[in-house]
């Protein structure tokens, strides 16, 4: 009986270490559509706007001016990752672009912009 549980003990902790987990931004946003939409695998620094105008990173609501600095933190975790911006499609485009621009000057180069595919 011993030999079994230690078997399902390292089953599981197997599964643990080689399961990969889905990384969200937090909040739910209405993602607008676009028929040119490509899936994006490698992305660790999810970034959502709600059509409120709220900033939403790691499950927390972020100021405007937070952003670079929250950006800059995940980044020197993760130099290879990107950005993903998921902006609701009534979230004011002002507010996408600064978004954009703070996680530009953190230094991150390939930021995208989410979106359904059609």
């Amino acid at each position: 009986m011993t030999p079994l549980i230690d078997m399902v003990f390292i089953l599981l902790i197997f599964f643990i270490v080689t399961s990969s987990f889905v990384k969200e931004a937090g909040v739910d946003v209405n993602r607008p559509t676009a028929k040119t939409a490509v899936k994006k695998e490698l992305a660790n620094i999810m970034i959502a706007i709600t059509a409120e105008g709220e900033i939403n990173m790691e499950g927390r609501v972020v100021d405007r001016r937070a952003v670079r600095a929250n950006v800059e933190r995940l980044h020197a975790e993760n130099p290879e990752g990107s950005v993903i911006i998921l902006a609701d499609e009534d979230a004011k485009t002002g507010i996408l672009i600064e978004v954009m621009d703070q996680a530009r000057l953190a230094g991150v180069s390939n930021v995208s912009i989410a979106a359904e595919n059609k």
